[in-house]
This record gives structure tokens, sequence and C-alpha cells, in this order.
């Protein structure tokens, strides 16, 4: 969404208590009122939430000089890196052809002015791009700053691989900076200035994170990029999807409320809801099979749903919902739809674009892309995830700020690695399915899959992960799994190493056979996640473990 022209925005000051801080220029009577300002989120607090829902940024008007001594970086280290890269004077420019331009030594949250909204710096056109000054003195036109939906909007970026890249940072953070690399803030609370400046905060006047479970600014740039990508109006990031999707049901889902989910899932997800939710909360459960929407259509009619949960592509057998069908029967009834887009990115489908009302993502898995973080979103509108971001502060399942820049490392080379992860999968899928030693091969992208159409629909690459079963019994699977040589044998997926797994010991193995073919976990089923290994050599590999059994 573009910022118009009178969007007001209030700005939350941090100040750097450096003793001694080195001026490059010499202006010691605007010492006092603006030596050490640093901006953060530029976005205005309601008195029911402690939280930023977007980054409003106010770009650096041309009479700014943006100054970093060594003394002042070194003093200021102990309360977060990025509080400090941003150090602002005014030069001795005194006049200001900009009238929408505040003069930074003016605004001291300290004083009743500070109570009040100022006018944004630079307004932004209808393309989503920030409007330039035509000052002379401006050096810094190619500091573009865009804000919400914007980056969705700007002509420069048209594609998701560029918007992965640069929204949330180039296209605008919370944090005011010349690194290109967003800093890490680890810092556990915000402090007031004085007792009045907490009270505008309490009351809804300044902008402020407060604590650390309630927010953070580096963690705010991962969340305003996933946002980006899935055409959302926000997104909230917790420590894991595990955590993201139990506090979303628990937030959304009230006692004696019904859901609806498929049979294929995330062993976890279902035990959290059969052992959690139904016995503690009376909430009931109605299962259907993805592709049956007659199913679906009678579990409405029969039910007051609360929620339609899914993921898809599923796991471990890579079945499709009709996200677009399902979205428009459940909202015939009132019925909210969650999809659980892990399987498929962000970049392979827009669920939200689709017609679903969330969007849940494990950012462990492709998002991150590593296999070195943990951690979970939520996208969707505002108003949906402003009741889970609500719940979510008080259950304290909060992202640590290192992770959330490990996330955001990560995406930035997510459609490059995807790009990779869905030509090996579609490759390697079609080797397996003409192998005599394979029975199955369970991938959208083949023609063979029972949601193939669907997927060719509402999907525009088919992921990295194959599932698929050997001709043989347990002990035969187990034989081939450890005659491979390059995956490892763990959970998880979508990291650049490739893994593989036998879902019938990996996640089920404290089920008996029986057990396990309740949820339809084969002894002989196999889940391959390839990462970014050349495809040859990946081939070559199963291909002579497929030799040993």
């Amino acid at each position: 969404m573009a910022v118009s022209g009178c969007a007001r925005v209030m700005i939350p000051v941090f100040e750097c208590r450096s003793s001694d801080p080195d001026f490059s220029t010499n202006q010691k009577q605007q010492e006092k009122s603006s030596s050490s300002r640093f901006f953060g989120n530029s976005v205005p607090i309601s008195s029911r939430s402690h939280y930023y829902s977007s980054s409003l940024i106010l770009r650096f008007p041309p009479n700014f000089v943006r100054q970093l001594s060594i003394k002042a970086r070194r003093n200021c280290s102990n309360i977060g890196v990025a509080q400090v890269v941003a150090a602002s004077w005014s030069n001795n420019t005194t006049t200001n052809s900009n009238k929408n331009v505040p003069n930074v030594s003016t605004v001291d949250s300290a004083s009743p002015a500070a109570a009040e909204e100022i006018p944004l710096v630079a307004a932004a056109a209808d393309d989503g791009v920030v409007n330039k000054t035509n000052d002379s003195n401006n050096n810094n036109n190619n500091g573009v700053q865009l804000s919400g939906l914007a980056a969705l909007k700007a002509s420069f970026l048209r594609s998701d691989g560029s918007i992965s890249v640069h929204a949330g940072e180039r296209l605008g953070r919370g944090i005011v900076t010349d690194a290109i690399t967003t800093p890490v803030v680890n810092t556990s609370a915000y402090w007031f200035k004085n007792s009045n400046e907490l009270i505008d905060f309490k009351e809804g006047r300044h902008a402020s994170f407060e604590y650390g479970r309630y927010g953070n600014p580096t963690t705010v740039v991962a969340e305003n990029k996933i946002s980006a990508l899935e055409g959302a109006e926000s997104t909230v990031l917790m420590a894991s999807g595990m955590c993201a999707s139990t506090v979303m049901m628990f937030a959304l889902v009230k006692k004696g409320g019904h859901i609806i989910t498929t049979t294929d899932c995330y062993r976890k997800t279902r035990i959290f809801i059969d052992d959690f939710l139904v016995p503690n909360m009376d909430i009931t459960v109605h299962v259907i099979d993805p592709a049956d929407m007659d199913g679906l259509k009678s579990a409405l009619d029969k039910n007051n749903a609360t929620l339609f949960f899914t993921e898809s592509p599923t796991n471990p057998y890579l079945r499709c919902v009709d996200i677009e069908l399902v979205s428009k029967l459940c909202h015939s009834k009132g019925t909210l739809v969650c999809v659980d887009g892990t399987f498929a990115t962000p970049l392979n489908q827009k669920a939200l674009a689709l017609g679903a009302d969330l969007v849940l993502h494990s950012a462990t898995k492709f998002i991150g892309g590593h296999n070195d973080v943990l951690g979970g979103c939520i996208s969707g509108s505002e108003e949906l995830i402003a009741k889970i971001r609500k719940l979510h502060h008080v259950m304290g399942g909060a992202l640590n700020p290192n992770a959330a820049y490990l996330i955001i490392r990560g995406m930035k080379t997510l459609h490059l690695r995807v790009k990779q992860q869905n030509t090996t999968g579609l490759r390697i899928a079609e080797v397996l399915e003409a192998h005599p030693k394979v029975k199955r091969v369970h991938y959208p992208g083949l023609p063979s899959h029972p949601e193939h159409q669907i997927a060719m629909k509402q999907m525009t690459g088919f992921g990295g992960v194959v599932s698929f079963e050997i001709d043989g019994d347990l002990e035969t699977t187990m034989t081939f799994i450890d005659a491979l040589k390059i995956p490892y044998i763990a959970p998880s997926f979508g990291g650049c190493e490739s893994i593989v797994d036998q879902p019938a010991i990996m996640s089920y193995w404290d089920l008996s056979p029986s057990g396990r073919a309740l949820f339809g976990i084969k002894d002989n089923l196999v889940r391959f996640s390839f990462g970014v290994e050349d495809f040859e050599d990946l081939k070559d590999d199963i291909l002579q473990a497929l030799e040993a059994i």
C-alpha cells in the first residue's frame, strides 16, 4: 500500500548514552538536543497492543548527515548494534526547502511535542516508490524507502527473487543504517528516557517494543520480507513452526469450536489437535481426504467449523488441496482457512492470493534453507495476525534475533535454492518412477500424482521433496537408505544439504505396524529432501543405492 503524502507517524528515538561523542561536524549547539538520536520503527502503536504491524521508515532529508564515531560505536555496542549504527546530526544548513521535513533537533520525546504525530518525511508515489527530493544536496537518491506492501508494487522489483533479497531492507526497514546487511539487535528490553515517555508509550503516543518478548527490530525485517513474498498485510515470526501452529489454533479456535483438517499431515500437528485441543477445550475435529470436496461440504454443513487447517502439499505424501475451491466453500460458511505451505514455499505457491486467510510456514525448512535455524511464521490480514500476535506475546515463544538474522540471510538465496531444488526434485522423481525397484513415487509434478492438475493450476514449481516407496519391506528400505552416500539420515527438509528419512522409523517408530497403517505410513516409504548438490551426483548415488537392494 502506497503511503499517502498526509500520512502521519510518530518517531521513537533511541539515545546513545556516550559521554563524549566524536562529531565530525562542529555543532555544539545541537549536541544537547540531537547529539545521539537513532530512529527505530516509525509506526504508531495502538493503545491495545505493543507491536509493529509494519515498518514505516523515514528517509534522511537532504539537510541531514549520517555519522558514526568510533567511540560511540564502542560505548554503545552493549545496547544493540542496530541502535548505534545510524546516529544522525543536522549539518550547518538551516534552511529547509521541504516543509514536510521535521528538524530532528526539535524531536524530543521528553517534551509535550513528542506526544504529537508529525508528518511523514516523504510521500510515496502511486507505484509505491518514495518521491525523491529535488534538492541538489541530496546524495542519497538511491535510498528508496517503502513500507508495508509497497515492496510488491515497486516497478524495479518485479520478481520474487528480487523481493526475497531486498524486501524489508532496501525497501524500508525499521533500523536506519548504511549497512547492506541488517544488524542483529541483541537486547531483552528497551529503555525509556523518562516516566512521561513511558506513559506516552502506555497510552499509544510513543512507539517501542518495550520488552524482547514483544518484538525486535531484526525480527521485524524478517517478518516484512516474508509478508512481501506472501502478499500479506502482516506476518508474525515465532520460535518454531509448531509454535506458530499451536498459537494460531489457540488464538482462533475457542472452546467448543470445530476444526476440519486432512488425513495426511505432520504428525505433531495431529497430536496437538487430538491430545490437547480435543480433551482440554472440548474442540471437535473432522478429518477428510485432501481431495474430498464432498466430505468438506458435508463437514461444513454439519458443523459450525471455526477453522479449516491443511498442508498443501501435505507431509509426507505431498497431496495437494485445491486452495481456491476450499476457500470458497469454507468462506460461504464463515470458516477460516489456514494453509501450511512449508513444502511449497512462498515462491512456488501463493496461498493468500488463492483465497486462504492465513499461510503458515516452518521457516526452519526452505525459508531458512541452511539446516541451521528454527523458526515458524504466519502471514495474513492485520486483523487475524493481531489476534495471533496478542496470544504469542503472552505465551512467549519469541524468535531469537540471531535466528531472525539467519532467516533473513537464508531468504536472500531462497529463489536460487528453490529453483535448483524444483529442477532436481522433478528430474529425480522421473528417474525413480521409471526404476523397477521403486514401487510408487509421490510428487505433484508427475502426471501420475492424484492432484497433479491442481498442482499445475496453483503452483509454479513442485518443490525439492520427493516421497517414494521401495519395492520391498522395512528392512529392504533400510538397506537402500543406508547405502546412500550424499544425504544425511535426519528429520527436517529444505536445506542446502540433502536429507533422507524413513518415516516409519523417524516419525512413527513408537507405533506398531497396524498403528502406523492408521496414519497411512508404509514401512517402505522414503522421504527424500534434495539440497543444492549437483543433479548427476544425486542421481548416481540413488541409482547405486537401489542396486544394493
